[in-house]
């Protein structure tokens, strides 16, 4: 995937959703996968000449998985974007004081509750993170499934009590376009430490998109089609476009 199609597809979710106006500071959640290095490329190389002027920042929450982040370091410090590391004790939280048998959404919410203070912390008033296009669709996917309920996180989350919103520019996006792109790059990622990786329900859900998709080749494009124009909360008010 080339520079071209990647701001495509970025620009068109941030107009289409309202997610960067003039004088933002932006948080980008850098876990050092390939979302987060795909995300904080695209919005740096689209800062060069977007009509409303922004300011980014790299900020990793580190749950204790003795993780080495020293190529993230090395290509945001490249960037010329401010780069934080967040040190917590989650893990020693969730897996060995609440052994919990289910960790994944404990840990999710409490390095989430994490980034939005360090966010805040830096003075930023948008927090953006990596998921794509195939995560919207897992999402809501498990709440069709195993909730029974029509529901996926939106590309823009405003909470009442935070001085902050949350932002999701790469909804266009597939998680094989972002594989793509980041081969075809060489922008280094960080491997994942946590032993749960690959085992969730998320996983499940991506991997039955994969399987879908084989037989109906517009599946992905459709179901975002039918979560875009519903009345999911968030999405119809957010739309422009």
């Amino acid at each position: 995937m080339k520079d071209q199609l990647l701001l495509k597809h970025l620009r068109k979710c941030i107009q289409n959703y309202g997610l960067i106006d003039a004088g933002d500071r932006i948080a980008v959640g850098i876990s050092g996968g390939k979302d987060s290095m795909l995300l904080v490329t695209g919005l740096h190389i689209l800062k060069q000449f977007y009509p409303e002027p922004f300011d980014l920042v790299g900020i990793t929450v580190d749950p204790g998985f003795q993780t080495d982040y020293s190529p993230a370091a090395s290509y945001l410090a490249e960037l010329g974007i401010p780069y934080r590391i967040v040190k917590t004790d989650i893990r020693e939280i969730v897996f060995d004081a609440k052994k919990e048998d289910h960790p994944c959404s404990l840990c999710a919410n409490m390095r989430r509750a994490a980034l939005t203070e360090a966010a805040e912390q830096e003075h930023c008033n948008k927090l953006a993170l990596g998921h794509h296009k195939d995560d919207f669709l897992a999402t809501f996917l498990l709440s069709l499934l195993y909730e029974g309920r029509l529901y996926t996180f939106s590309p823009k989350t405003t909470y009442e009590d935070r001085r902050i919103s949350v932002i999701r520019p790469l909804l266009y996006l597939s998680e094989g376009q972002i594989r793509s792109y980041i081969q075809g790059h060489g922008i280094p990622v960080v491997k994942n430490s946590c032993p749960e990786d690959g085992k969730t329900k998320r996983a499940e859900m991506t991997e039955l998109l994969a399987s879908l998709q084989k037989q109906y080749p517009e599946l992905r494009d459709r179901l975002l089609h039918a979560i875009e124009t519903s009345d999911i909360p968030d999405w119809k008010s957010l739309r422009r476009n």
